[in-house]
């Protein structure tokens, strides 16, 4: 059943207002005051295990920007072109050359005023990078993004299947979080692709129907 979980794509677009935070409320909340130009913090730099949420709050970073008329760029593994608000997500996975082009980029952003967005899966002490840029990363504000609980999880899969409608048994967050991929967006894609299959047989959401709609491949990516 793991395996059938990890097939389904998640296809929300990730926002501020749908990142579950957990333990993560001022890191949030810090990155909503510079998106309102309401603080002196432009440089973040955001660290965590893969699933834990990064790159869901870079892209959803991305969206806040956009919907304020800023120019955006985002790049996973890569640097991307400048703009007033720029995301590097994967920062580890940058080669020499690449390496260079963040640390020319992070002075022009702080020249700029502009907001940059940097994560990777650890502190920047602890980064396989040139020492120049690490150190740079480290003057910004730094943040550990915690992956939710099981408990947060739950209460995290009861409010989206709300937002589509319906009330989520608890017999099914449950049966997701013991036999289910850990991390949230898959979670997520397979609750929407059993949502999806009740409405098609006009049944009510339960773990046989949760069951269907994995072994069919409900919701995964064409």
């Amino acid at each position: 059943m793991s395996q059938l979980l990890l097939d389904i794509a998640p296809d929300s677009q990730p926002t501020l207002d749908n990142f579950v935070a957990g333990r993560n409320l001022e890191l949030l909340s810090a990155l909503r005051h510079a998106l309102a130009d309401n603080s002196s913090e432009r440089i973040f730099y955001l660290w965590g295990e893969t699933g834990s949420g990064k790159s869901h709050l870079l892209q959803a970073c991305m969206d806040a920007a956009l919907d304020t008329q800023h120019s955006v760029a985002y790049a996973q593994g890569s640097v991307p072109q400048f703009a007033e608000v720029v995301a590097v997500d994967d920062v580890e996975r940058l080669d020499d050359a690449a390496q260079i082009g963040l640390f020319d980029l992070y002075n022009r952003m702080r020249d700029s005023g502009g907001m940059l967005l940097v994560s990777g899966k650890q502190a920047p002490l602890h980064l396989q990078l040139r020492d120049d840029l690490r150190t740079r990363l480290g003057w910004g504000l730094v943040y550990q993004v915690h992956g939710l609980n099981d408990e947060e999880k739950a209460e995290a899969l009861s409010q989206h299947a709300q937002a589509r409608g319906f009330t989520l048994p608890p017999e099914v967050a449950q049966y997701l979080l013991r036999h289910g991929s850990r991390d949230l967006p898959s979670l997520m894609a397979a609750l929407d692709a059993l949502d999806e299959h009740s409405l098609r047989l006009r049944r009510a959401p339960s773990v046989p129907l949760l069951k269907e709609a994995l072994q069919q491949g409900l919701g995964s990516k064409k």
